[in-house]
């Protein structure tokens, strides 16, 4: 069974705000110099390193945000939404928040970026407000607007990979965000997954299969990796989960077009092989067959010294800079020879 750190089944923007902080929490605590480095960078803008709290639904005199992260010398007050419904007033009526911290950031969470007619009138109000307050204030506020895809992807940068328990807490806290829509456009990630003595079967079925009793965050590709390198990228179509019963296979479609009689017949023939060539029993534990349209070759490598524990997900449609990707086999072909740390 896999272990959940942060909670599921649920819609509410304050949960999704909640998990956020306790993610921002743990990296706090496993590592501080390296969450302050991220902090600076991608919203202070400046150099500190103080302690910090971090605090739900604070009650103001005009507003309760949905969380804030604080310490004498700076505030950050957070407003999350899931739906870009971010409304000025309350925006304004945040700004009440603030009293004479150092460094104050008001921080918008949201799938998407913030529309840019909000972040342009919104600016003018907020100038207007650092100017008529600035007595009581001290020093301006400032508004930063972040999706929870870049906030994930900073985090990424600052964990070390040979650290499993912080790589489980923000695998789990990705994967919460993939299921959880705050991280759209899942059809553009790729899902590089440790194929192993495996890789020679999945290129000759064109799928990878997992126990069903394993999660996963939805994505549009798989990526099988081997001895540190993405030996081959497929396009997913379907997902099957399947075993055996009485000698054929009973199965049940889970996503996409339901599978063909030749799908299921190179599954009965994968559940056969493994089980004589590998020791793996597939008959009577079910799996979950991920279904590609094709696997490419390609040899996409990691420079960097630890290999994946298990699995590790790219965006192809930030690394290759377009909107619409290609056809997978251009993908690989793009990606092949290269290294994942010139896309970091």
């Amino acid at each position: 069974m896999q272990i959940h750190y942060f909670q599921r089944y649920h819609s509410k923007e304050n949960v999704d705000t909640s998990n956020t902080m306790l993610m921002l929490s743990r990296l706090y605590n496993y590592n501080a110099d390296k969450f302050f480095s991220m902090l600076n960078s991608l919203i202070l803008g400046q150099d500190e390193s103080p302690e910090i709290t971090f605090d739900l639904q604070v009650v103001g005199d005009e507003s309760v945000p949905d969380a804030i992260i604080s310490q004498k010398s700076f505030k950050i007050v957070v407003e999350t939404k899931l739906y870009n419904q971010f409304y000025q007033d309350q925006l304004e009526r945040h700004l009440t928040q603030f009293g004479t911290e150092e460094i104050k950031v008001l921080l918008t969470l949201d799938p998407k970026p913030m529309k840019q007619s909000l972040i342009d009138s919104f600016g003018t109000a907020l100038k207007k407000y650092n100017k008529d307050k600035i007595d009581e204030i001290k020093t301006p506020i400032k508004h930063v607007n972040l999706t929870f895809e870049q906030l994930v992807l900073a985090m990424e940068d600052i964990v070390d990979e040979r650290d499993s328990a912080i790589v489980a807490v923000l695998d789990d806290y990705k994967k919460y965000c993939f299921e959880e829509k705050l991280i759209p456009d899942d059809e553009n990630w790729m899902r590089a997954i440790v194929a192993g003595a495996t890789l020679d079967d999945n290129l000759k079925y064109n799928f990878y299969y997992d126990q069903a009793s394993r999660g996963y965050a939805d994505h549009g590709y798989i990526g099988l990796y081997k001895e540190k390198s993405i030996r081959a990228i497929g396009k997913l179509k379907k997902t099957v989960v399947a075993e055996m019963v009485d000698g054929e296979v009973s199965y049940v479609n889970e996503s996409g077009e339901p599978a063909t009689k030749e799908e299921i017949a190179k599954i009965k023939d994968a559940i056969i092989h493994a089980e004589s060539n590998h020791g793996y029993n597939l008959k009577t534990i079910k799996h979950r067959y991920f279904i590609v349209e094709r696997f490419y070759k390609t040899d996409f490598k990691k420079s960097s010294k630890n290999p994946i524990q298990k699995s590790k997900f790219f965006n192809l449609s930030e690394m290759l800079n377009c909107k619409v990707l290609p056809e997978t086999s251009q993908i690989a072909k793009e990606l092949d020879g290269k290294t994942w740390e010139e896309f970091m």
